[in-house]
């Protein structure tokens, strides 16, 4: 298995060296070369498969053996999916009227971001173990992803953690559990701006080559494509228990599960579209906020920027780049780099791309898209509540409120995508007229101290950022810690 940019200009690349990358030097993001199909045999197979054990055979067929044999990824992943809160790692709540919710939160940040981030991490570990080196991993985050990365790393031999979040656009619960953590490889920065506004000087450091190789500079937003195999396997999961393909013969045609996923980054998306060309009959909707690019690019081909980001009660998915389409664009596009280089370089430049006639049918037809704004989720939220006496996190409301609007005809098979716990949005639940017992973990972030470091408006946030990561790779040279105790 060899991966490739979107973009056309790079390829041949093996799983390590995407694993400690970031984007790739020509400004994409990397993809599998060929993708793997899945034979209906193997679906059935697969069917009993626990959660764990499913990761471990999706994960194989893209990490070859030379690199990871694969008893040490079932080592890896095992211990890496260990800590759970729940017995399966993942569950399904099966509500009223259809209403089957995959739930992704059960890891020690509440939120679907663990489960590949505890996998992700213990492969960097593998390698850095193998072969003595170092990393600096740079994360910019909407909320979930850095608190995510920082407790899948914290206190790892061999590597440090910079995190850029958005100050004052997360919930006090998604802040502490980053800037509460003091372990010496942890750096945690506090933009004065949005998700999109920081992704800008990530952008720039990572084409920044001489640095990426000095530092061993890698990301684990899911711009990293092993974070994406892992997420692979929240949609097969969602399949085989949910779709019915368990109870099909030889010969028979697979049944179709719709996937109702919350989306921001597109990150879960670009994971099931793949699962999509793997074979797997899935159909999506792709649920938003207020910042609605995505529904405006699948209803009208209008694949272009608001001028500000709106704050809402959902705000992982504050997001108006949704930058994992362009793994998306790239699949739909025939793996058209050169294209996709065009695109989204226009994009970028600026912030507006009106897709042609055949991508916008092509993207159509492979999901369709709703937008939701605060008083929706909130509806949402005490409707099922009120239904099935259970509660519902800001993000996970975004896909249930499209079960209210369009609830699933008889025979429809349907899956709705949860994050987040409800715990980490205490604001959202009480706008709700909610409440909820918090669990001893978050209630014992309040008391704990916290450190980090602004970036205000106006000041050269590249040039803050590169000055850190030297620093830090200059104390470690010296074999230093970096924070005086």
């Amino acid at each position: 298995m060899r991966y490739c940019s979107t973009r056309g200009e790079v390829r041949g690349w093996d799983f390590r060296q995407v694993l400690f990358s970031g984007y790739a030097p020509d400004g994409g993001m990397f993809m599998p070369e060929t993708v793997p199909s899945l034979a209906p045999e193997t679906l059935r197979s697969w069917a009993p498969l626990s959660y764990p054990e499913l990761v471990v055979e999706v994960c194989s067929l893209f990490i070859p053996q030379e690199l990871i044999p694969k008893k040490d990824l079932q080592g890896l992943i095992s211990d890496a999916l260990s800590k759970f809160a729940v017995p399966g790692v993942v569950s399904i709540a099966k509500l009223k009227a259809g209403l089957s919710i995959l739930e992704l939160f059960h890891g020690e940040t509440l939120a679907f971001k663990d489960l590949a981030m505890t996998c992700t991490v213990r492969f960097l570990e593998y390698f850095l173990r193998k072969d003595g080196s170092r990393a600096t991993i740079l994360v910019g985050t909407s909320g979930d992803t850095g608190g995510s990365a920082i407790c899948s790393a914290r206190g790892l031999a061999g590597v440090d953690v910079v995190v850029v979040f958005p100050r004052g656009r997360i919930t006090p619960v998604q802040e502490r559990q980053m800037t509460t953590n003091l372990e010496d490889n942890v750096h945690v920065f506090a933009a004065d701006g949005t998700s999109d506004d920081i992704d800008v000087p990530l952008r720039r450091l990572f084409a920044d080559q001489d640095l990426v190789k000095r530092h061993g500079l890698m990301s684990l937003n899911s711009v990293n494509m092993a974070r994406i195999l892992v997420q692979l396997a929240h949609f097969l999961f969602a399949y085989l228990r949910l779709s019915g393909v368990d109870k099909t013969r030889a010969g028979q045609p697979l049944p179709a599960l719709d996937m109702v996923v919350p989306t921001g980054g597109a990150g879960n998306i670009a994971a099931g579209c793949i699962v999509k060309h793997m074979g797997v009959p899935l159909r999506f909707v792709a649920m938003v906020n207020s910042n609605d690019i995505l529904c405006r690019a699948v209803q009208k081909g209008d694949f272009s920027m608001a001028p500000i980001v709106t704050q809402t009660l959902a705000p992982a998915i504050d997001i108006q780049d949704p930058y994992n389409m362009e793994r998306v664009l790239w699949l739909l596009s025939g793996k058209n780099g050169p294209l996709v280089k065009q695109m989204l370089e226009e994009f970028q430049k600026s912030q507006r791309l009106p897709l042609s006639d055949t991508l916008h049918k092509e993207l159509s037809s492979l999901m369709s898209s709703g937008s939701v704004c605060d008083k929706g989720i909130v509806e949402a939220m005490q409707r099922c509540w009120e239904e099935n006496h259970y509660l519902v996190c800001p993000h996970t409301a975004v896909a249930v409120w499209y079960h209210y609007q369009t609830p699933p005809r008889p025979g429809e098979n349907r899956c709705y995508v949860a994050t987040a716990s409800p715990a980490k949005f205490q604001a959202a639940v009480q706008e709700a007229g909610l409440s909820l017992e918090l669990p001893e973990a978050v209630r014992a972030l309040e008391s704990k101290a916290t450190r980090y470091t602004d970036l205000e408006l106006g000041e050269d946030w590249e040039a803050r950022l590169r000055e850190r990561i030297e620093a830090i790779g200059s104390a470690r040279a010296r074999g230093s810690p970096f924070f005086s105790t």
